[in-house]
Formats: C-alpha cells, structure tokens, sequence
C-alpha cells in the first residue's frame, strides 16, 4: 500500500455547536483550528448537532438548531400558507354572487 495515498489518521476534538459538548474521537478531517482538551492540544472540528443536542439521544420533543435552519423553514412554510389562505379569499371576492350561489345550492343537494 502506498503511504502517501490516504490522509494521516489522528484524534480530532468534535464541538457541538449547539450545546458546547467536547468529545475526541479519532478521524482523517484535517481542521487548521486547535485547541486543548484535558491538557491536551487537539485540532478542532465544529459540528452542527451531536448525541448531547440531536432529539433522539436527548429524549426531548424539542429540536435545539444554532444554526436556524428550523426556525426559516416554520417562518417561509407559515408565509405559503399565509399566501394561499389569502388566494382563496380574493377568489372568493371576485367571484360572482350567482357563481357562490351554484356552489352553496350543489353542497346543499
């Protein structure tokens, strides 16, 4: 096997940046960032959800997200709702009153 044809493996500190947990773990990332860890100077990779935030390892119905992910997609879900909801009631402005009446009298019969 050639010696240069992988990275180098080595211990990386994982940072969750959701909660700020540490765990080294050992990995081929090469991150230029270092810290130390229990007197130990390590190179430092951030992660965006970890076992100490994700919702099935914390039991918790809650998502934690730093990074707002969650939070844009309620907000421009909610926005298209919004606008659908105001789609019907234009229509239904705009619609003629015998157009209405037809409709009332077919979901009555």
């Amino acid at each position: 096997m050639k010696k240069e044809g992988h990275p180098p493996y080595q211990e990386v500190l994982f940072v969750d940046s959701a909660t700020g947990f540490r765990f080294v773990c050992g990995s081929t990332l090469q991150p230029k960032e270092r810290e130390v860890f229990e007197g130990k100077e390590y190179p430092v990779y951030k992660v965006p959800i970890s076992s100490a935030s994700h919702p099935f390892f914390t039991g918790s119905k809650q998502f934690i997200d730093s990074e707002g992910r969650v939070d844009k997609f309620v907000k421009r879900y909610a926005k298209k709702a919004e606008k659908k909801e105001e789609k019907e009631e234009d229509s239904l402005k705009r619609a003629p009153k015998k157009a209405i009446e037809k409709k009332v009298k077919k979901k009555t019969s």
